[in-house]
């Protein structure tokens, strides 16, 4: 899979700056006042508020494209991060940035790391902005958990991830354990495709027990979506196996939320139900709860209150591997890494060769290539189940596959 360029924009955002001459970019005339600059002409704390309006990283780049003194000033006053964290918040919950080059550096040429976090954040924010190439594609990978179970595994997690509704002659969904208290919430915790998602939308079908008298829908009161990482080092995150339900993942000592969404009210009607993020949301890490705020219907057989849901999934795209995340230490805060010379690449320029590439590169883009063939086996034949494919199981000998 391509991952797709920061810049496509539409061709009134093409960057044609020549010598400060009239451009897409409505900054681009430099002079002001004579031969005086703007930067000196109106000071720097309006200049600051004039480039804050700037609402487009394509903009920006043009901006700090005009001169010298410009580009200074869009780098050293960190315009590109703030403009990210306008277009996605989540940011903010990034411990350190680095970029990763597919050839060690050179330690004879210093990074500065104002110019190096201007690259970063630029192209992070280009590519969030940018056009999708192929909407609306489900990108959950496997199944991490459930706060709880009723009969695993007959009624698993995993049947959520079914496209059929009966599996193996029986009727395929999952079940919480059952509540006294109709306001007991449950959740359901899911993988994505790779490390850095943008999400746009979230699907979620009640289940309707047609073999109960008066056909009941065990709909949930609402929901809400939280979207972030686990805070352990990979290799430590379990997920749901034929013999696990793995119940008790969901704690939120595990993970480091960075996106919580509002509640949405759930139908009690047998549809997948959409519901829409009021912004395109940058999830870090791949890790989505899909939160159930209480039960509406209760079961004849035992005078209890359960959720029943028949299909989740998830709505986005991925920005790996131009962008991939590592855990920086215990308290859980990423780092988010830079690739940018996977921007153009195609498959067959993935395969590594170790006597030309940096170690990080190579791991890092193995880690992509194990989650790529994920995708493309789970497009095939359906849902895996995690110890039949571990993402995070990646040795040295699959640099080299």
């Amino acid at each position: 899979m391509n991952s797709p360029s920061a810049f496509s924009t539409p061709k009134s955002r093409t960057l044609t700056q020549k010598k400060g001459k009239e451009t897409g970019c409505p900054m681009a005339a430099k002079r002001c006042g004579g031969d005086q600059d703007l930067l000196d002409w109106v000071g720097t704390d309006i200049s600051a508020s004039i480039f804050h309006l700037l609402d487009h990283p394509a903009d920006l780049v043009c901006a700090a494209a005009v001169s010298r003194p410009w580009r200074r000033f869009v780098i050293e006053n960190n315009l590109s991060k703030s403009l990210c964290l306008r277009l996605c918040p989540e940011v903010a919950t990034v411990a350190a940035v680095a970029e990763v080059t597919r050839s060690p550096p050179s330690p004879a040429v210093p990074v500065s790391e104002s110019e190096r976090d201007f690259r970063i954040y630029s192209n992070l924010a280009g590519a969030v902005v940018s056009e999708p190439r192929n909407p609306d594609v489900a990108i959950i990978t496997h199944c991490i958990g459930a706060s709880s179970t009723d009969q695993f595994p007959k009624e698993t997690m995993e049947h959520t991830l079914d496209e059929d509704y009966i599996v193996n002659f029986r009727p395929s969904y999952w079940s919480s354990g059952g509540a006294d208290n109709p306001d007991e919430p449950e959740s359901l915790t899911y993988r994505l495709n790779h490390d850095i998602c943008i999400v746009d939308e979230i699907k979620v079908q009640p289940f309707e027990a047609y073999f109960q008298h008066g056909d009941p829908i065990y709909s949930a009161k609402a929901v809400r979506f939280r979207m972030g990482h686990y805070k352990l080092p990979r290799g430590s995150e379990s997920f749901v196996t034929h013999k696990d339900e793995n119940k008790m993942v969901n704690a939120d000592k595990n993970y480091m939320w960075t996106y919580t969404s509002p509640g949405y009210p759930m139908l009690q009607e047998n549809v997948l139900q959409s519901f829409k993020l009021p912004r395109p949301v940058l999830c870090i890490g791949g890790v989505v709860m899909i939160e159930l705020l209480g039960g509406v219907q209760k079961q004849k057989a035992d005078d209890r209150y359960y959720i029943c849901i028949c299909s989740a999934q998830v709505k986005g795209r991925s920005l790996s591997p131009m962008f991939m995340f590592d855990i920086s230490d215990p308290e859980g805060y990423s780092i988010l890494k830079y690739l940018p010379n996977t921007k153009d690449l195609y498959a067959k320029d993935m395969k590594q060769d170790d006597t030309k590439e940096s170690l990080e590169w190579l791991s890092l883009i193995a880690r992509y290539n194990k989650m790529n063939q994920i995708a493309v086996v789970n497009a095939l034949m359906g849902p895996l189940f995690m110890n039949e494919y571990d993402v995070d199981d990646v040795s040295d000998d699959d640099f080299f596959e």
